[in-house]
């Protein structure tokens, strides 16, 4: 298995107001972004050209948004800038 190109541990993951994980992971390998619990467990994943990722106007600093499959999330993470620009760059460009 390849290197991960971004691995971010320490995620809470929620849908709705279901918190799916506190201590989550995301993983983007292979032009994919992954959703894992803390024990690896996959939540989702999805081809990276398909995820909609961005950071909602009215939140908290540390907290971004992700679509996967039709299925928003509210990622928890310590800097999602960081996570945005992992997206942005994992995407192929466009021809």
């Amino acid at each position: 298995m390849a290197e991960p190109e971004f691995n971010m541990t320490g995620v809470r993951i929620e849908r709705w107001l279901r918190s799916l994980t506190r201590a989550g992971q995301v993983v983007i390998r292979d032009g994919r972004l992954a959703l894992l619990t803390s024990y690896g467990t996959e939540i989702d994943s999805a081809p990276i050209q398909t995820v909609q990722a961005h950071k909602p106007l009215f939140a908290a600093r540390d907290r971004a948004l992700a679509t996967l499959n039709g299925h928003r999330y509210s990622l928890t993470l310590g800097t999602p800038e960081l996570f945005l620009k992992a997206v942005r760059a994992a995407r192929p460009p466009h021809a």
